[in-house]
């Protein structure tokens, strides 16, 4: 007979072991069932989709492709000579204008002088004349007003503090007006997104605590959740040319979870961290301390 010393060791290393598969399930199911995290995550920023307002020949391109800019940094110049001469010839038209206005005025004035020698149907005209010509100067001031803002709108500038990219534009070319000459990424837009799984949500609230781990980086970032996204696509359902709603008649009896972005805002990015918009991200949120 085996001794019972020997025996309770026994039983009491298998109830360990027991205990800590069950403790070891327990975590694994939390962890990936209800915890807030996800892999699927993202840099992202805003970008500015840089057109000009006017068309016509590139003559200048200030910069190149990933160059750091700040708002009011010259980006490319469009045509410039010929708006300069648009803008020359609205202040010939304006001249014109005015010398027909004095003119008419003066003659009105004369026929006021000569008072009823003058036939009532000629000073009518006269009048007349006034008008028109007042009107036609302020067309001719008002062309001239936009001529000198498309001459300011050729050189584009840019609007925020960004870097430059996807840049494939030189002198020479030719850009029509609202045509993208480039994209500049906005620095001080640069987030992480995170797509959680909707069954997560409730553990999620605005102004947790979130660490971040970009693929390749020892380092972590830390931030904090900013928003929850308010909609995402239902690809179930499609609009008809009736506008009534197209639904799926099928129904996938396994469903997934739908991935909700979640927005988070970086506090602290450790110095030589690039924050390549794009790059894959593991967001873990924590729960926060209420007082």
């Amino acid at each position: 007979m085996k001794p019972l010393p020997a025996a309770l060791a026994r039983s009491a290393v298998t109830l360990l072991i027991v205990i800590l598969a069950v403790l070891v399930a327990l975590w694994l199911w939390r962890r990936y069932e209800t915890d807030p995290w996800t892999r699927d995550g993202h840099i992202r920023a805003d970008v500015v989709r840089v057109t000009p307002d006017v068309a016509g020949l590139i003559t200048q391109v200030a910069v190149h492709d990933n160059q750091l800019v700040k708002p009011g940094d010259i980006l490319f110049v469009v045509d410039r000579p010929r708006f300069e001469l648009t803008l020359a010839q609205s202040d010939a038209a304006i001249a014109s204008a005015r010398a027909t206005l004095l003119q008419a005025g003066r003659e009105a004035q004369r026929d006021l002088a000569l008072g009823d020698l003058v036939a009532k149907e000629t000073h009518e005209q006269n009048v007349a004349r006034v008008a028109t010509a007042s009107a036609a100067l302020a067309q001719a001031q008002s062309a001239r007003s936009t001529a000198a803002l498309n001459l300011a709108r050729t050189t584009v500038r840019a609007t925020v503090n960004g870097v430059v990219t996807n840049l494939d534009l030189h002198p020479g070319d030719y850009i029509a007006a609202g045509t993208q000459a480039m994209a500049l990424v906005d620095n001080d837009s640069r987030r992480v997104e995170g797509y959680f799984e909707e069954t997560k949500l409730g553990s999620i609230h605005i102004g947790d605590p979130v660490i971040v781990h970009l693929m390749g980086e020892a380092q972590a970032l830390h931030g904090r959740v900013d928003s929850i996204a308010a909609a995402i696509n239902d690809s179930e359902r499609t609009n008809t040319t009736n506008l009534l709603p197209n639904v799926n008649p099928t129904f996938n009896w396994v469903r997934l979870a739908q991935r909700i972005p979640v927005r988070v805002k970086l506090l602290q990015v450790p110095k030589g961290v690039p924050l390549i918009v794009g790059r894959t991200a593991t967001v873990t949120i924590l729960p926060r301390v209420r007082t």
